[in-house]
């Protein structure tokens, strides 16, 4: 069995862009990958097909010595770009290596030590208690969701003193706590937001009287120094990693001690065969993983199957595929365009495996794939009052 060709697809799954990767076999075995829409999503199809040269002709199921003749044809480490390419190329590799065995992924991965997964949906719309209360309930009686996150800004913080943005704060999440169920789990992403680590402090610190399941990366990335100040200030969990690309950023991160969860990103970092040696970095930190996964049905299949096998597994983001309402209910005007024929759905808030269906245990809708139907989406960057620009 040889890599015959690879192709790729533009999508959207509701109103985010979505890229595709297909690996077909000169046997008549076909594979799925997906991957991160950094933008410029364009910018894909032309990296992938650059890529498929060094692939062709090659074994399929040696996926580790294919990722690393990948990597070691990139003179300098690989950027966004690049490794949300190879994240894709290597989901595709583990899917067809599972279908010649007629396994589930997560058998390859050592089999499953749990039976099912744990998810958790963002609310960002909840502009009042009560209004998030019904919006937990409806996620809850239509999915069995209980874990939940939000934004833990109330208003501009560009434009608000940062005193009163942080008092906003802990007066919603209190007045939150006393209105929903006690048994939900309640998390914050500040979206790297705050330039200013001790504004992360202060803000973490103000939720945790209210019991947040983490809080997520409230500052950027880049200098792993300040989450190691961070984290021992803070007495609230702190998770970060959906910004980080390999091993040997997330060693250094935790060497630091600059986080209670590691949230790596299997479209990013270079798809399962890095997050396993992220995941086993983390453990040997006694840091459990929280995927980030904001992407669409395929890419969360490819999740499901990673922390079904995952030993130091906390929960994973979870968000509802074109075709599914809060309530449980299908939207007919929705489903035409499902990218994922039989996405996994929640069940009393966790995903199911599929045993009997080997590979990803989805089937991928082609009428969607081949229509141009591409939607542009860029992050919508805020302007400060006098005239600068933010972190979105």
């Amino acid at each position: 069995m040889k890599i015959d060709r690879l192709c790729a697809f533009m999508s959207r799954d509701k109103d985010r862009p979505r890229v595709l990767l297909r690996i077909d076999t000169d046997d008549g075995l076909s594979g799925w990958g997906e991957c991160y829409n950094h933008g410029p999503d364009r910018a894909f199809a032309p990296l992938l097909e650059y890529l498929a040269q060094f692939l062709s002709g090659r074994d399929p199921t040696r996926v580790e010595a294919a990722v690393l003749y990948l990597l070691q044809q990139t003179r300098f480490p690989p950027g966004a770009l690049g490794l949300a390419a190879i994240s894709a190329i290597d989901q595709c590799l583990w899917e067809i290596s599972a279908k010649a065995l007629g396994v589930p992924v997560y058998r390859l991965l050592g089999g499953a030590v749990r039976d099912r997964v744990r998810v958790y949906a963002g609310v960002y719309t909840a502009p009042d208690p009560a209004i998030a209360r019904d919006q937990f309930n409806a996620l809850a009686d239509g999915w069995g969701l209980t874990a939940f996150k939000l934004s833990p800004y109330r208003s501009d913080h560009h434009r608000q003193r940062w005193g009163v943005v942080v008092r906003e704060s802990a007066e919603y999440f209190r007045a939150l706590r006393e209105t929903v169920r006690s048994d939900f789990d309640i998390a914050f992403d500040a979206h790297a937001k705050l330039g200013e680590p001790i504004q992360a402090v202060q803000l973490g610190n103000a939720l945790t009287p209210y019991d947040p399941l983490f809080f997520e990366e409230p500052i950027r990335p880049e200098h792993l120094e300040a989450w190691g100040a961070l984290k021992a200030q803070l007495t609230c969990p702190l998770a970060t990693g959906e910004s980080l690309y390999n091993r040997y950023e997330f060693l250094r991160l935790l060497g630091l001690r600059g986080a209670d969860i590691v949230q790596p990103d299997v479209c990013v970092v270079g798809g399962i065969t890095e997050m396993r040696r992220i995941a086993a970095i983390a453990e040997a930190h006694f840091v459990p993983v929280a995927p980030h996964n904001p992407m669409g049905p395929l890419a969360t299949a490819v999740n499901l199957h990673f922390c079904a096998a995952l030993t130091n597994f906390k929960i994973l983001e979870y968000r509802l595929p074109g075709g599914a309402n809060y309530d449980g209910t299908a939207a007919a005007s929705e489903d035409a365009t499902r990218m994922v024929l039989d996405p996994y759905l929640p069940v009393d808030g966790h995903l199911e495996l599929r045993p009997d269906r080997p590979g990803w245990g989805v089937e991928i809708n082609p009428e969607v794939l081949h229509r141009d139907d591409y939607v542009h989406w860029e992050r919508r960057v805020p302007t400060k009052p006098d005239g600068s620009t933010g972190w979105p």
